[in-house]
This record gives C-alpha cells, structure tokens and sequence, in this order.
C-alpha cells in the first residue's frame, strides 16, 4: 500500500507553487497570438473535463490514483516547457501551451480533494497550504528579479525573457517530479 511521505510532499507543494509564481507572468506574453475566441473554446473543454474527472472520484479518490494523476499533470507541464523551449512563440506553441495546461487544469478540484482527503489532519493541511503561500510569494519576488536583471543586462525583449525564464523552469520542475516521486512510499 502507498503511503504519504508528508515532508516530501511539503517540499513538493513548496516547489510546484515556487513553480506558479515564477510562471504566471510569462503566459501573458505566450498567450499573445492566440485569438479571444479561443479562451471560450478552451474554458468550455475545461468545464467539461472537471465534469467528467468529477464522475470518476468514486473510482480515483485514492493515494494511488493521487500520485499517479500528480504525476500525470507534472509530466504534461514538463513537456509544455520544453515544447516551448524547442518551438516558441508561434500560434501552434501558444495553443499547444495553452491547451496543455487547461488539461492540468481539469484535474486541479480533485487533486485539492483527494490531498484534504489524503492528509486528513488540519495541521498537516495548514503547513501544505503555508508552503504553498510561502512558494507563490518567493516565486513571484524571484521573477520580479528576474525580469528586472534582464532589464539591467540590456535583454529589453519580452519575449526573450520570457524564453529565458523557461531555462529556470525545466529546473523546477525537475525537481517537482523528483520530490513528488519521494512524496509516495511504497
């Protein structure tokens, strides 16, 4: 039976809201080519796809199905950064990027269901979500950084530090797959 390493899944939602912090404000630039339609088209689909997870819970509100579907929506973010990394700043990558993470997206309600349901324990819950608090807000300072010292080093180009972030990010998200892998014990 699988079992919560609760530490590791501490570090795990520390790293994967470091991950959010230093990422939002890049999608801004990413999404540009993409047509308003488009988020209609793509809110729709997401509706649908927590509609559709929602008639599973029965079957995969258990910590095997967590890990794997963890594990699923980890893998699906690393391929979309070095999609981007490989093809940026097209359409075809906008959508590709977008599309990627509405499908994270669609599992995003069960896996904070299946975590409260997994933790159980209100003070395990609050030191989860305090790491995560604590990940958002160091994220996003070390990208206000970030993009300050392009500015400095004369890199002006949106688009270019954008790019270059996303070096930064395949690092993370290493590491996320690494610490939510140690997260589950065997």
């Amino acid at each position: 039976m699988t079992k919560l390493n609760i530490r590791e899944f501490i570090r795990y939602k520390f790293l994967n809201s470091l991950f959010l912090g230093l990422s939002v404000g890049s999608i801004f630039v990413i999404y540009t080519p993409l047509n308003p339609s488009i988020y209609s088209i793509g809110g729709i689909a997401l509706a649908v796809g927590i509609l559709l997870v929602a008639r599973f819970y029965e079957k995969i509100m258990n910590i095997d199905s967590f890990f794997k579907i963890s594990l699923l929506v980890e893998i699906v973010i690393l391929t979309v950064i070095l999609y981007f990394l490989f093809y940026p700043y097209s359409y075809k990558s906008a959508l590709f990027v977008y599309s990627g993470y509405q499908l994270t997206f669609m599992f995003g309600s069960y896996l904070l269901r299946a975590e409260t349901k997994i933790v159980k324990k209100d003070r395990l819950l609050t030191m989860i979500d305090s790491a995560k608090q604590f990940g958002y807000l160091i994220g996003m300072g070390i990208s206000y950084i970030i993009y300050k010292s392009f500015e400095h080093f004369g890199i002006e180009s949106k688009k270019d530090q954008v790019y270059d972030l996303h070096f930064l990010l395949i690092i993370c998200e290493l590491l996320i797959i690494y610490f939510l892998i140690r997260s589950f014990k065997r």
